[in-house]
């Protein structure tokens, strides 16, 4: 068990590190590849989510995902709670790791980029705030994701997996991602929020935890859910 839970903190941790980086890479002043934008966000994403499955292996990197083995039986129950505190120390940690290697560009820019752009380059934020729809939003995005993942997954071929979720990433943040951000994973949004709200940032935004707990918190869930009953029931997947 603990080494899974390494295992799970350490992966999510590198995802976030190549995801919040990315975003740092693109809007913090002096940064070389500042204005990329997000077809160049988005590809990272989906290429640093591959490396971590690469590396790590066999991971959830998510608490939703770890939600739908538990409904398809492939992990118990009890794991539910510990792999999810796991990767959400996970995304704390990749975030503390990006700001230190940011933190002359956080420096360069308080007084040029605004405090939300600031909070978002941490966390998900909806392009037009409406709960409910941003809520549907997440829940159809983590309904495809994962029902995306269980299917790429029956392929045993070495390496289909990685790169096949990373393609995943890919397609959903570019068709998907536009309306909240498509965090699609508590881990991913709640634990960079976490940290965005202990650094000591200058002039930054609260954190807004009514968006984060509603859309990015509950819903990656629900979508989980559906999508392992639906892959299971229609599929026969487990």
């Amino acid at each position: 068990m603990l080494h899974a839970l390494l295992a799970e903190l350490m992966g999510t941790a590198l995802m976030i590190i190549f995801g919040v980086g990315v975003h740092c890479s693109t809007v913090l002043k002096g940064t070389k590849y500042r204005g990329s934008g997000h077809i160049f966000a988005i590809t990272t994403w989906g290429f640093g989510i591959s490396i971590a499955l690469f590396i790590f292996g066999n991971v959830c990197l998510n608490p939703a995902m770890v939600l739908a083995q538990c409904i398809l039986g492939n992990l118990a129950w009890t794991s539910l709670v510990p792999y999810s505190l796991a990767e959400v120390l996970g995304g704390i940690l990749g975030s503390v790791i990006v700001w230190v290697m940011y933190a002359d560009h956080f420096k360069a820019s308080t007084n040029e980029i605004s405090p939300i752009t600031i909070r978002n380059l941490f966390c998900t934020s909806p392009a037009v705030r409406n709960l409910p729809r941003n809520f549907f939003v997440e829940f159809f995005d983590t309904f495809i994701f994962i029902a995306g993942i269980l299917a790429i997954s029956t392929v045993k071929t070495p390496g289909v997996v990685p790169i096949g979720v990373g393609l995943l990433v890919w397609a959903i943040g570019m068709g998907l991602g536009g309306p909240t951000g498509f965090a699609m994973n508590l881990a991913r949004d709640m634990g960079p929020r976490i940290a965005h709200a202990l650094l000591p940032i200058a002039n930054k935004a609260d954190s807004d935890w009514q968006y984060g707990i509603i859309v990015p918190g509950i819903a990656p869930f629900v979508g989980a859910a559906c999508a392992a009953w639906f892959m299971h029931g229609f599929f026969g997947i487990n």
